[in-house]
């Protein structure tokens, strides 16, 4: 009888030191979890890559998970308008980050110019095209035939802002206007020279170095538009979203940046 007892005490002692592990571990994971912050990031398509690596190496360093939405800075900026609950904004160009201060959407005051970019023109790697001088001697029309200038809606899509502003000012607007192929965004103009279905596109820079299917053809020069200048500031004020705002502006993302083509600013 005594071993049997001693036998059923030691089960006990087993069982009961499973339990509270298992209870311990539990509650470890569920105190992580309750930790674990989350910050919504609203970034300009142009950024996708570089933001998307930068945020994977953030998660890696912070108790935060960072949710990303990518689009043009127009629709990112009217979702914020309407309530879109994002908490750190970087846009592709001032006017769309202006236009949410003026409606007081975003913390003014962190707001900073983190990046700046180019403009070029492209055309499909097997195209014949290899160079074009762009000046106000460049026959566009001639260049594009039968085809469209692939390029970010100029209306509202910062990418096709400051080319429009460019080809005004080299006095080339009016003789393509009507053959301009409006994309949403600037990454859904380089998709359209991708698949060959327009024989020119102008994209930034950045978005031309990510793709093996394009080539640039040529670069705006800088002084026929207006920098191109990437502020970031935050919509809503957490100690999770300054910390994200911090690095994105640290050396170790700078190196993700110029890795793919922006200057820091």
């Amino acid at each position: 009888m005594k071993g049997s007892a001693m036998v059923r005490t030691r089960k006990w002692f087993f069982t009961a030191t499973c339990i509270f592990v298992l209870l311990a571990g539990f509650g470890i994971e569920a105190a992580i979890g309750a930790e674990l912050q989350t910050i919504t990031v609203f970034a300009a398509a142009s950024a996708t890559n570089a933001v998307t690596d930068i945020a994977g190496r953030f998660e890696k360093s912070y108790p935060v998970k960072v949710k990303l939405s990518f689009a043009s800075s127009s629709t990112l900026a009217k979702q914020i308008e309407n309530g879109a609950p994002a908490d750190v904004f970087l846009s592709a160009n001032p006017e769309w980050m202006d236009y949410l201060s003026d409606k007081g959407a975003i913390i003014s005051s962190s707001r900073s110019d983190l990046l700046s970019n180019r403009i070029v023109f492209i055309a499909p790697k097997s195209s014949a095209l290899e160079h074009i001088n762009i000046d106000s001697a460049l026959d566009l029309p001639r260049l594009l035939g039968d085809g469209r200038l692939s390029m970010g809606d100029p209306d509202h899509v910062p990418a096709g802002m400051y080319g429009k502003k460019a080809l005004e000012n080299l006095g080339l607007w009016n003789a393509v206007k009507d053959k301009i192929a409006r994309a949403k965004d600037v990454r859904a103009a380089l998709v359209l020279v991708e698949r060959g279905e327009s024989p020119l596109g102008q994209v930034y820079a950045t978005d031309a170095a990510i793709s093996d299917k394009v080539k640039i053809v040529g670069v705006f020069p800088e002084d026929c538009h207006p920098p191109v200048i990437y502020p970031v500031a935050m919509v809503k004020e957490s100690a999770a979203a300054k910390q994200f705002i911090t690095f994105m502006k640290s050396e170790k993302s700078a190196e993700i940046f110029r890795k793919y083509g922006f200057s820091t600013r």
